[in-house]
């Protein structure tokens, strides 16, 4: 039996493989980032193709570090950023069009016009979601009305859709020779146009957004024993995307057991079961994952839009720093913000109010302020924002949280965990693996062809690295976040719509 598992982690910023051990632990990993592309405001797009070339580039790489080939591999897992479209040629291999990233706003026209009939909410009793840019459905329709010959050949049956998962494993699986054209249940339902119940594309929606059924990949289970197909011998055969993905590899597989994940945005997931929970807060119902021929399991989800990002902004347009790991070293220069708050909207506000029309906003400045306060403010935006979300999902779902696993690059930032613990008044759990992300396909993956057993053997596998223990007094926390909530008004409705 090969010795390992390994997974494809395909994320907004860069693209990592990483190879994994039966404990869960890391025996190799590559990792390189990709051009951000932002043709005017409010857009972001990336290069497929510059995608598909790290993506080989990091399976290379980080096998032959380990001493490794692709014969050592069990199974491969593919994991990804979620929402950010791409529609290709299926005779070429070439995409139409640069991909669309989840935080690109283009499609707010498109959004508000369908709202016209049935308000924001039109879509949500079948797929869980408000009508928002961040879905991929609405950014396929913008395509195939936006460029060339795009829609006469989805119509033709030559163009073919797919979020990252689908075109990193159409392409390892042999792209225009026979490569598999699938997503798994977890990235189906962040498209917009998956019924929550049946598992299938909607006609009616795909029907109203003008999307040919024919362009749309095949919905497969997020582990699949029967196998999605092979790169150089090895079963692909586990997709999962990069939030539901945290969730398997933190072994929330109980219900209300959740995770928040802290990338380039901010995710948490709640485990609400074998039966989608509709919100009445703000949060997405969604598909956590669906392991072989078990039934599905749904999640709440509150998604934040930037966290992660904004440490990128304050270093690579602000020049604040060199390394994003500095903002810790400024943040700790001050005991506190200051009194200012950092409202980080510049894709609009995601969870709990989806609103598209926000922009950023730094409020409470003084001449006291210095670039200290606004590394820090910066910091707890971040804590703040999963405070709302927090408070959401104990609405929505009844359930009251006792601990909150974190996972992502942020967690190693000891002052913002510190301040997460504080504000939520719940501790906060650090694993010894935080890059869940990637062990969650692995698991998926490893799951489908028997080198773990069962969800239990995958639980064995889950070691605490550090708690963060509230200490924070209570009267502090309510002032703190009274005033949080305050900034956010003032972000909200900048642009005219």
């Amino acid at each position: 039996m090969a010795k390992y598992v390994a997974a494809v982690d395909q994320g907004t910023t860069s693209t990592r493989f990483m190879i994994f051990d039966h404990g869960g632990n890391v025996v190799g990993i590559h990792q390189l980032e990709h051009e951000q592309i932002y043709p005017q405001a409010g857009w972001v797009e990336h290069n497929p193709m510059e995608i598909m070339d790290r993506t080989n580039e990091v399976m290379e790489v980080a096998l032959r570090r380990a001493g490794l080939t692709a014969g050592d591999l069990a199974a491969i897992g593919v994991t990804n950023q979620r929402e950010t479209t791409i529609v290709w040629n299926k005779n070429t291999g070439k995409p139409y069009y640069n991909a669309i990233v989840w935080q690109d706003t283009r499609t707010d026209k498109i959004c508000n016009d369908l709202a016209k009939d049935g308000g924001q909410d039109r879509f949500r009793p079948k797929v869980g979601l408000p009508l928002a840019t961040y879905f991929s459905g609405p950014k396929i329709k913008w395509i195939l009305d936006n460029v060339e010959g795009v829609r006469a050949a989805a119509e033709r049956g030559d163009a073919l859709f797919g979020n990252i998962d689908t075109w990193v494993i159409w392409n390892l699986t042999g792209g225009p020779n026979g490569g598999a054209h699938v997503t798994d249940v977890s990235n189906a339902s962040r498209t917009m146009l998956m019924n929550l119940e049946t598992l299938d594309w909607d006609d009616e929606i795909l029907g109203i957004l003008g999307i040919p059924r024919q362009m749309l990949p095949a919905i497969r289970p997020s582990s699949d024993p029967a196998i999605y197909g092979y790169w150089n011998g090895v079963p692909v055969c586990g997709d999962l995307g990069d939030q539901q993905a945290a969730l398997v590899g933190q072994t929330c597989f109980g219900v209300g057991e959740a995770k928040n994940t802290y990338g380039t945005g901010c995710f948490m997931l709640l485990n609400t079961g074998t039966s989608p929970v509709p919100s009445k807060s703000g949060l997405l119902t969604t598909l956590g994952y669906k392991m072989g021929d078990a039934p599905a399991v749904y999640c709440l989800e509150g998604s934040i839009a930037i966290t992660g990002a904004l440490v990128q902004w304050l270093r690579d347009n602000m020049d604040f720093f060199d390394f994003s790991k500095h903002i810790e070293d400024y943040a700790k220069q001050v005991p506190d913000s200051g009194g200012i708050y950092f409202v980080p909207a510049f894709s609009g506000l995601f969870a709990p109010y989806w609103q598209s029309s926000a922009r950023g906003v730094i409020v409470g400045l003084t001449r006291y302020i210095n670039k200290y306060h606004i590394c820090r403010a910066a910091l707890e935006a971040t804590a703040y924002q999963t405070r709302e979300v927090l408070d959401a999902m104990e609405k929505d779902s009844g359930v009251k949280l006792t601990a909150l696993k974190v996972d992502g690059g942020m967690v190693y930032n000891d002052t913002l965990m510190q301040f997460q613990a504080d504000i939520l008044n719940v501790p906060v759990v650090r694993p010894k693996v935080a890059e869940t992300t990637a062990l969650g396909a692995a698991y998926a993956a490893g799951l489908a062809v028997g080198y773990w057993s069962n969800l239990e053997d995958l639980r064995q596998n889950w070691q605490v690295d550090k708690v963060y223990e509230p200490k924070m007094d209570e009267a502090t926390r309510a002032r703190l976040y009274k005033g949080w909530l305050k900034a956010v008004q003032r972000s909200m409705n900048w642009l005219d719509e």
